[in-house]
């Protein structure tokens, strides 16, 4: 688990510069703190760069990237973990390729010797990302995970393509721009993001499941993408007649037992994130079973009863005899890290959750641990969010009486009150664009939707002229496949545009990898093993939410390994308590208002209406404003503040400087040039 990046110049007599890739490095050090590594290739203009996070391998010269293939016909620059390597390497062993190392990142390498790239796509298992360059072909593909888990960035300058494993290290290169664009900061004051977009002009990120294919033609670069797989649920014609339940929990106990085991091989010691969810608790139980040793187990804990899990969390943990340790957080820590935290992100968060998590993150490396497993995905492919189940009940359930429906959108509403205006929209909203490509607009994107409602008037008048005609709905479905959407069960379509929208973006970006990585841990999610899922979306509807229970089918796989209290449990969300429950944690959202929201900040930055913003300010502080409304408008300032953070830290900030000092002050300029 690393971080990488990389330049392909127009010209390919355009020699790639030693210091800039180092300091692409650098600026990501938090990624990979245990060595810096660069290549190029001066004849195709062609350079990569490796920070190195020591999980798989520990040699620090064996194990360094980027690797060239013996014929130096294939060069890689990977982020992530492929497992199941032992395996493949034994095989392609067997089959006379010699190995010069012990990581897994080598495999690529002959297997796309033997298979080809795209041959040996479908062989990888894991969370990847990577840049793979062909010199007989003179091409750079940069290939994304299935799911998103590990982010990877792209930008064309007039220099060429550039790339990395975050938006600060694409920012690290003098070529690259550095402007938040009228679009992009829209989507950052709704939380929704469009799939492969950024908040910054010209920086896209490569989508899940996705190859970008850069070529070279008369002095110029092409790009192309293309997806290389995707969910695919099965069309409504092709499922076939329900199986006894028996059979499908079966064969979901082998496929997620399998999982957990692969993901556990490192190293290093592999830890688990616990909260009061089944889905950590199940991976903590099936874990504890899989290791000699107890378990280590790492839990967040909230000052607000509301939301805190840990006496679940506990119990779970007992009931295994894991080793917990929890974090307890206040209000003040939430808003003290939030600067450092979106720097991070690189993007707007609407809840603090994400800053708890970064705590959570360095608490864990302070422990003396680099690799935890946890329990992302588990929500997605099993319907267990409130969204996903409203989709069901008011367009799944074709067979539940009106009055049944009603009972069910009744009680979900109750049991989520906590969230209502965040997770679950205050009142249904239809989008033309989206209600067109999939016959309805799925609730995972009411709420962020009817939130673009309040966005004009927070703009700079220059940003609100820019986009009087935008509709975030329709950019949404324009980036969708509707292949993938037609023909399905309307759950299935709610799961698909959710894994593909907030999944991607929110969950496994910035609440997953970017806090992780922060603090140089590697996160691994079972749930995300793809052979997995690509059985989970084969399920029936009707064994993902069934009655009152979500994730139906895997409680029932997981019931001997979960404590009573928890089997019977519904999902409760992730999330920290809101800035306006508490007065402490109030007050420390206006402290950072005060710095980032006042007159002469919100004017340097050129991004929001001064106006606006002082609106937003009042009714937050105003104790008439409504429970609802508050919860939304919590999103907004926590947006708001987002948005100045980001400029003061990516645009006023002088990010080449900062990159090339960073390099400098861990002593990897003078490490690169003795080893060049």
């Amino acid at each position: 688990m690393c971080g990488i990046g990389g330049v392909m110049h127009h010209d390919p007599a355009r020699p790639v510069n030693p210091e800039v890739l180092i300091g692409m490095a650098a600026i990501q050090s938090h990624r990979g703190p245990d060595g810096c590594g660069w290549k190029t290739m001066d004849a195709h203009g062609v350079g990569f760069t490796h920070a190195r996070l020591a999980v798989i391998d520990l040699n620090p010269e064996r194990g360094r990237q980027p690797f060239v293939d013996q014929d130096g016909q294939f060069m890689i620059a990977h982020n992530g973990e492929f497992y199941d390597y032992k395996r493949i390497r034994a095989d392609l062993t067997s089959r006379g390729y010699r190995f010069a190392t012990k990581s897994d990142t080598e495999l690529l390498l002959h297997l796309a010797d033997r298979f080809g790239l795209d041959g040996a796509l479908p062989h990888l298992r894991g969370e990847f990302a990577f840049a793979f360059y062909e010199r007989g072909g003179d091409r750079l593909t940069l290939v994304r995970d299935r799911f998103g888990v590990k982010p990877l960035y792209w930008a064309m300058t007039a220099d060429g393509l550039v790339f990395g494993s975050e938006i600060k290290v694409l920012m690290a290169h003098p070529a690259v721009p550095r402007r938040i664009s009228s679009e992009g900061l829209y989507h950052q004051l709704m939380q929704l993001m469009v799939p492969g977009t950024t908040a910054f002009e010209g920086i896209h990120a490569v989508a899940p499941g996705q190859k970008v294919v850069v070529t070279r033609s008369n002095g110029a670069l092409k790009v192309t993408t293309e997806q290389y797989w995707d969910l695919n649920f099965p069309l409504l014609a092709d499922r076939h007649p329900r199986d006894a339940d028996e059979v499908y929990i079966e064969a979901l106990r082998e496929r997620f037992v399998e999982a957990i085991q692969l993901k556990l091989e490192a190293d290093v010691p592999v830890a688990c994130y616990l909260s009061g969810g089944i889905d950590s608790c199940t991976i903590l139980g099936v874990a504890a079973a899989c290791q000699q040793a107890p378990v280590k187990a790492f839990t967040i804990g909230f000052e607000d009863a509301d939301y805190d899990e840990t006496a679940i969390a506990q119990e779970m943990a007992e009931s295994v005899g894991a080793e917990q340790d929890i974090i307890r957080i206040d209000g003040n820590q939430l808003y003290n890290h939030f600067e450092r935290t979106i720097w991070h992100t690189e993007r707007s968060i609407y809840n603090t959750f994400t800053v708890a998590k970064l705590l959570l993150s360095e608490h864990v490396h302070r422990a003396g641990f680099r690799v935890v497993m946890t329990g992302e995905g588990s929500d997605e492919i099993f319907a267990g969010y409130p969204q996903l189940r409203m989709d069901m009940i008011r367009h799944g359930m074709q067979d539940a009486t009106p009055e049944e429906r009603a009972d069910l959108e009744s009680w979900l509403q109750e049991s989520n009150r906590l969230f209502q205006g965040n997770l679950l929209a205050e009142t249904p909203l239809d989008d033309p664009a989206l209600t067109s490509l999939i016959g309805f607009t799925p609730s995972c994107l009411q709420s962020w939707l009817a939130a673009a409602a309040q966005v004009s008037p927070l703009l700079h008048p220059d940003h609100r002229a820019a986009t009087q005609h935008y509709s975030p709905g329709a950019a949404i479905a324009a980036a969708l496949d509707g292949s993938q959407l037609q023909g399905r069960h309307p759950l299935d379509k709610a799961q698909y545009v959710w894994i593909k929208t907030q999944f991607e973006s929110q969950v496994l970006g910035w609440a997953g990898d970017r806090v992780d990585m922060a603090n140089s841990m590697e996160a691994r999610p079972p749930f995300l093993d793809h052979p997995l899922v690509e059985f989970a979306v084969t399920l029936p509807p009707l064994l993902r939410f069934r009655g009152h229970s979500d994730k139906f089918v895997l409680r029932e796989t997981m019931k001997h390994l979960l404590p009573k209290t928890l089997y019977e449990r519904q999902k409760f969300a992730f999330m920290a308590p809101p800035a306006h429950s508490s007065p402490v944690q109030q007050r420390a959202m206006h402290d950072l208002a005060d710095r980032y929201l006042c007159q002469s900040a919100v004017d340097a930055a050129g991004l929001l209406d001064f106006d606006g913003v002082q609106q937003v300010l009042k009714r937050h502080a105003s104790n008439a404003t409504p429970a609802a409304e508050r919860v939304q408008l919590d999103a907004i300032l926590n947006h708001l503040l987002s948005v100045q953070v980001l400029h003061q830290r990516f645009i006023a900030a002088d990010i080449p400087k900062q990159a090339c000092d960073r390099a400098h002050a861990l002593g990897w300029m003078t490490q690169a040039a003795v080893s060049a």
